[in-house]
């Protein structure tokens, strides 16, 4: 439990350190003479993608390092993880990503207060300073749920299944300690294809976390239930949708590829992040 506390509370830091850089921490500072525009987009995706791959050497020898209650599940789906460790990893995971929210608003609400007043704006009306902590969907998804839903399982559907594969050990998985990494890169990948429609959570404790933690310091109903001039009562959403859409990931890589190869004969073991231990 305190790996996978210690290596969700890393993903947090760097994952929401880098929205913070992007938002507040490069206008604010005097560091950023112009609007970096699509840039800003590429800070989010790699510092996401960084924060991954140092959560999962943190943890992965311990724990698995899941940090995602989505592949908690995915992996008890499909055999591979005990049920009765999902709730106690789900609780863990949850914790982690809150404690890393306050430590990211610890160290940036001298910015996160200045953007607000060269904004005219308090954090209850403050969507851009709210968005360095927890999602929220894009304007052209209009009230709609069912949007923003779908890019939740399909991004998380996605994760799973490459996660799937690359500890796969019978599969091509990547030798000498590489997976992270290459995990890391998965969630690049997702950022720079889907990120914008929803934020591309894809992580329950990742959104839920930073949301409880944004409700206690003043944003209001944007962190829940989750309302704002477009949206309204959204915080289920990065729940359910990627918890539906890690089993859906995680069994497709189990009827398309896992059984295809144990009916081959393989029977090298999948890596550790898998073990039903």
């Amino acid at each position: 439990m305190l790996a996978e506390f210690l290596g969700t509370f890393v993903l947090i830091l760097i994952g929401c350190g880098s929205v913070a850089v992007a938002v507040v921490g490069l206008s604010g500072s005097g560091r950023q003479t112009g609007d970096f525009g699509p840039s800003n987009w590429l800070i989010i995706s790699w510092g996401w993608g960084l924060a991954v791959v140092f959560g999962v050497y943190v943890a992965g020898g311990i724990s698995g390092a899941h940090i995602n209650p989505a592949v908690t599940l995915g992996f008890a789906v499909r055999g591979h993880f005990p049920w009765r460790k999902v709730l106690p990893y789900w609780g863990a995971q949850l914790v982690g990503a809150f404690v890393a929210a306050s430590v990211v608003y610890a160290t940036y609400h001298w910015a996160i207060d200045a953007f607000n007043a060269k904004e005219g704006t308090g954090r209850e009306k403050s969507l851009p300073t709210f968005s360095i902590f927890a999602t929220f969907p894009a304007e052209y998804f209009g009230n709609s749920w069912w949007g923003p839903l779908l890019d939740q399982i399909v991004g998380t559907a996605f994760l799973l299944l490459l996660v799937c594969a690359l500890i796969d050990m019978r599969n091509t998985a990547p030798q000498s300690n590489m997976g992270p990494f290459l995990i890391g890169l998965v969630v690049v990948a997702i950022g720079l294809t889907y990120g914008t429609n929803a934020g591309y959570a894809i992580n329950p404790a990742r959104d839920f976390g930073p949301r409880l933690f944004t409700f206690f310091e003043g944003w209001g109903s944007i962190a829940l239930p989750g309302s704002f001039d477009w949206f309204s009562g959204y915080w289920w959403i990065p729940i359910v949708g990627p918890l539906i859409g890690g089993v859906i990931g995680a069994l497709v890589y189990e009827h398309f590829i896992s059984r295809v190869i144990t009916a081959r004969g393989e029977v090298h073991p999948e890596g550790r992040a898998g073990e039903a231990e």
